[in-house]
């Protein structure tokens, strides 16, 4: 990466502009849907530990292996990935809006910390700055190939990052960052998947983890089980299994997962079920046929707002829709554009 507005002796000059990072892609857009990569939240990249966690890991399942190798700072946790998610959701507006994008980005940090419901005092902005170190100090090593390319040398998921302008008293203002060609190609290939605004709500990194895997395997289907020991393997805890097990008992306990809800069965099996699929079965009248949305409908959806993930938004609806009872709806397609606009206006 080139440096960027860079005096003698290391430091930034302030009052760089967004004009003078050329192929920079300047993240500029007004709260987009938050989206993730997928591999990402299949596979345990991330620490789930609240202190450094300087453990190599080495997971295989199902014919995929990752290594994960700390730097001194620790391996970059779960609330660390939150800066790629900010950065994947700006890249897919710009490319579901035809904008050019790049690998290289530069972004508010004040607009980060909003987005991902962050501190925005200056204790934030330190947390923040060692977010970027463990992200950048982080190697990863894969057979997961990303846009059909698989790489075989190791890789950290940023490759640099950069304070471009400072205020005054020194607090970071503009941060260029630079992402991997791994992550990029993913985001290219929209490997990626809409995340509820609530996943930023959850200050459990184990709740992070099973709402990140429901949202991948389950997504839209009714349901999904998984046995305790895989979903342990697949969430890359530290704890022993007995552990996991409660904490997990917990989680179920609290019920506070965005879009999913978790229920213990027989033989140490947890099933993951869509709310709003749960609404459906357990309340409602039965007169009130599901309502039906046209294509051109979701097509008017994704123009009026660029970037979100309009089936998402579709099942949502409809766990609203089931949620009111039920009612008959004689223009589905004008009432669900309806309130796409309430929604738009509200974001």
């Amino acid at each position: 990466m080139r440096a960027v507005g860079q005096k003698a002796g290391g430091q930034t000059e302030a009052g760089v502009t967004a004009a003078a990072l050329g192929d920079f892609f300047v993240c500029d857009f007004l709260g987009p849907s938050p989206k993730h990569d997928i591999a990402a939240m299949e596979h345990p990249l991330f620490s789930l530990s609240t202190r450094p966690d300087r453990r190599i890991l080495d997971y295989e399942h199902n014919g995929v292996r990752v290594t994960v190798t700390p730097s001194v700072r620790g391996r970059a946790t779960i609330f660390d990935a939150d800066i790629l998610i900010f950065c994947i959701s700006q890249l897919m507006a710009a490319l579901n809006a035809g904008r050019p994008t790049s690998r290289h980005l530069t972004l508010t940090a004040h607009d980060l910390l909003l987005a991902t419901n962050r501190d925005t005092s200056g204790d934030g902005y330190k947390r923040l700055r060692d977010a970027f170190e463990r992200l950048v100090g982080t190697r990863i090593t894969t057979n997961i190939a990303t846009g059909d390319v698989e790489t075989t040398t190791g890789f950290g998921l940023i490759d640099s990052w950069e304070i471009v302008r400072r205020t005054r008293a020194g607090r970071m203002v503009s941060v260029s960052v630079t992402l991997s060609e791994w992550l990029y190609r993913a985001v290219l290939a929209k490997s990626v998947l809409t995340l509820s605004r609530d996943y930023f709500q959850l200050r459990k990194p184990l709740e992070r983890r099973i709402y990140e895997l429901a949202r991948k395997h389950c997504g839209r289907q009714p349901e999904w089980r998984v046995s305790v020991a895989v979903l342990w393997k697949k969430t890359g805890s530290a704890s022993p299994l007995r552990v996991f097990r409660a904490m997990v008992r917990e989680i179920l306990r609290e019920d506070r997962l965005p879009e999913y809800r978790l229920a213990e069965e027989p033989g140490d099996i947890l099933c993951v079920r869509r709310r709003d699929e749960v609404i459906e079965r357990g309340t409602g009248r039965p007169d009130g046929p599901p309502p039906v949305l046209s294509p051109e409908a979701l097509e008017a959806a994704r123009a009026r707002m660029p970037g979100a993930d309009i089936y998402a938004l579709e099942a949502q609806w409809r766990g609203v829709w089931a949620a009111s009872g039920r009612p008959r709806i004689r223009q589905p397609d004008r009432a669900f554009l309806a309130w796409i606009e309430k929604r738009r206006t509200e974001d």
